[in-house]
């Protein structure tokens, strides 16, 4: 179960970060902002994309959108969403929990430095009904994320 990996993740890293529940879902940006009072740039959601055979994991602030030609330049090559299944399968999270925490399998984790401009961020932990609260930084230690500039400039 994914919310339990995430739970023995934070047991045994971070004893001091609590997981959240909400009753409500959380499995999109904007029903994450509503159901953790937070505004939804302040969402840290986990994009899963494929680079050729490589899979990778790359934290935004809610509101961000990748830049392809950035993403393309980092990575090598062309990044493609993973599917569902994929999701599920790769990182041992559901599609709307996926977070870099617990994960199934060790996946390289880039963090984008639009995280950078909160103190507190909100990533999910594992489910459609679970986050944390954590600060970027710390975040990006905990599971050893470089930081990197990948996603659109916005106005």
């Amino acid at each position: 179960m994914s919310l339990e990996s995430v739970r023995t993740w934070f047991a045994h890293h971070a004893p001091d970060i609590a997981v959240e529940e909400s009753a409500m879902s959380s499995a999109t940006v904007p029903l994450a902002a509503e159901a953790y009072g937070v505004p939804p740039a302040q969402i840290a959601k986990t994009l899963s994309l494929r680079v050729g055979e490589r899979v990778v994991l790359i934290v935004t602030s809610g509101t961000m959108r990748l830049d392809n030609k950035k993403a393309k330049a980092l990575l090598g090559g062309k990044p493609k969403m993973l599917g569902v299944h994929e999701v599920a399968d790769l990182t041992g999270h559901e599609v709307g929990g996926v977070c870099p925490f617990g994960l199934k399998e060790p996946l390289p984790i880039y963090c984008d430095v639009s995280l950078q401009a909160f103190d507190v961020v909100v990533p999910a932990a594992g489910s459609t009904h679970s986050a944390v609260r954590i600060a970027p930084q710390r975040m990006a230690e905990l599971v050893g994320a470089e930081w990197v500039d990948v996603c659109e400039v916005r106005d």
